[in-house]
């Protein structure tokens, strides 16, 4: 059988840049890796089936776009590989109702919000003005499920109406309804954050909920401005997801609070700003990177 270190699954155009980042990085460092893409995904299931190829990691940035790149996932797992956030901790995670919930159980501050079922399991619900009084104008609709680049996200919502409607675009999605929040601000920067689990590692960065832009949050900046919350509060997160790599986006509000918003990214977007404008500053994407190979060498003495 032939094994490699890592095995890599992209099917995404724009993460070529980090997927030749972190090749580059293992290779760098005496690793051997193996990509895998839509041109080669059915010769690498059957190798893979076939007990003709193997690796020792599988990190799977494909599935949530093709299933095919799972099945190879689950079958490495089923012979001890270790997976990069495991499958079954991801549906868990990115579930917004179930994520909103445990939060508040662990002593994680939240947004003010309603949890309303699925279309296909309850038509009817009833929700009143007193509810959504709570929730105030104008207030945020999201999909529990439905994950990635605000699909499916309403920011501006202002009537129940809005509510019923959306229900009917994801019919089998449950929905929350959360409150609008407004952030602070530390010398014109509003204070609104990205931060990173990144393979036993917190990589907060300043981003930007307007303009969508990050800029590197330095150690001074966080001493400065009181930020070491961030940490632990990322940290907590990653202990209730047991995931490996995810971003959650944390803001500083302007009733001095640190609230989650977005609450469990799986899939990061990883387009370099070398690049694109929105896109996460090289030095943080390397620190990642770092964070992650440090965890392979870590693990490999393990095996």
């Amino acid at each position: 059988m032939e094994k490699f270190d890592l095995g890599l699954s992209f099917v995404w155009e724009y993460d070529v840049d980090f997927i030749a980042l972190i090749e580059e990085a293992f290779q760098k460092a005496g690793l051997s890796t193996f990509l895998i893409s839509y041109y080669n995904i059915s010769e690498i299931t059957n190798k893979i089936i076939n007990k003709e190829l193997s690796f020792n990691f599988y990190f799977d940035r494909a599935s949530d776009v093709e299933e095919e790149f799972e099945k190879i996932g689950k079958v490495l797992n089923r012979r001890k590989a270790v997976i990069f956030n495991p499958y079954d901790k991801v549906q868990h995670a990115i579930d917004k109702a179930s994520m909103h919930l445990e939060f508040i159980t662990a002593g994680l501050n939240v947004p003010h919000s309603i949890i309303i079922p699925p279309h296909s399991e309850r038509e009817e619900i009833y929700i009143s003005i007193d509810d959504l009084a709570i929730l105030g104008r104008p207030f945020i609709i999201k999909p529990c499920n439905t994950t990635g680049g605000g699909v499916g996200v309403v920011t501006g919502a202002e009537s129940l109406k809005e509510v019923l409607d959306e229900r009917v675009t994801n019919i089998n999605d449950k929905y929350i309804l959360q409150e609008k929040i407004y952030p602070s601000f530390f010398d014109g920067k509003r204070a609104w954050f990205r931060s990173f689990w990144a393979f036993g590692e917190v990589v907060p960065v300043w981003w930007d909920d307007q303009t969508h832009l990050y800029s590197e949050l330095t150690p001074d900046e966080i001493s400065r401005y009181n930020l070491k919350k961030i940490a632990g509060i990322t940290k907590k997160i990653a202990e209730i997801t047991g995931l490996d790599f995810f971003s959650t986006e944390i803001v500083y509000t302007n009733n001095n609070k640190f609230l989650i918003i977005d609450y469990v990214n799986d899939q990061c977007d990883m387009r370099l700003s070398s690049k694109h404008i929105d896109g996460v500053p090289e030095s943080v994407v390397n620190r990642i990177i770092n964070s992650m190979l440090k965890r392979v060498f870590k693990l490999k003495k393990l095996q």
